[in-house]
């Protein structure tokens, strides 16, 4: 310490100084946030056929190929049953939705029906008692459930499968997409850009936060 007191001066000069540095900070937060942007698109455009279930059931070509694959594993009535209570959710009237249930549970979910899906007891008779009066979401804790048992099982096995990958190539070489190993860098590329400028925004937001403090 040199004994040197400080004057109102001093203390004005420093507060510039710091508000400088907090907008300089802020304009460079600024400039990294649209590479996160980026980055997620390059993602997405890299995987056509997406990385999910939802994403592969939104495509016609998705959908045919998956129950194609759910066919070869006899389980192509999981997807089935989603897909009837998709559009059992459509219905307008009190009428439409007794018979459509109705038509639903004597294929679907009553125990030993001809294309019974994998249900605990507990949904089922839910179900079944709800089919006086059925609502349009009352199947829907069943396609839940069934939707799980494929997101969690059949489609990790599909997207590691020969359909998966003939799929894809067929997509990708629609749309311009190089092969899904080419995606798949891009994505882990992608994800390290990503990490990377998530380090220094974080860096940068500690230091614009130390800064509010003084």
């Amino acid at each position: 310490m040199n004994g040197r007191s400080w004057t109102s001066q001093d203390l004005q000069d420093t507060k510039r100084i710091c508000n400088s540095m907090k907008s300089r900070i802020r304009n460079i937060i600024r400039t990294l946030l649209p590479w996160r942007k980026i980055n997620r698109q390059e993602i997405n455009k890299a995987s056509p056929l997406g990385e999910s279930l939802e994403t592969l059931l939104s495509q016609k070509c998705g959908q045919s190929a998956f129950r194609d694959f759910l066919k070869s594993e006899f389980c192509e009535e999981n997807l089935d049953f989603w897909f009837a209570c998709q559009e059992f959710k459509t219905c307008d009237s009190p009428e439409e939705l007794r018979w459509r249930a109705a038509v639903i549970y004597e294929e679907f979910i009553r125990a030993e029906s001809p294309r019974e899906v994998n249900l605990d007891f507990l949904t089922r008779d839910i179900i079944k008692q709800s089919l006086q009066q059925p609502s349009s979401s009352c199947f829907a804790e069943a396609q839940k459930k069934i939707y799980s048992l494929m997101e969690n099982g059949s489609f990790l096995r599909f997207i590691q499968s020969e359909q998966y990958k003939v799929l894809f190539g067929a997509v990708s070489k629609q749309r311009g997409h190089g092969s899904p190993r080419k995606a798949l860098k891009l994505k882990s590329t992608g994800n390290v850009i990503t990490r990377q400028h998530d380090s220094k925004l974080n860096t940068l937001q500690n230091g614009l936060g130390l800064l509010n403090k003084d």
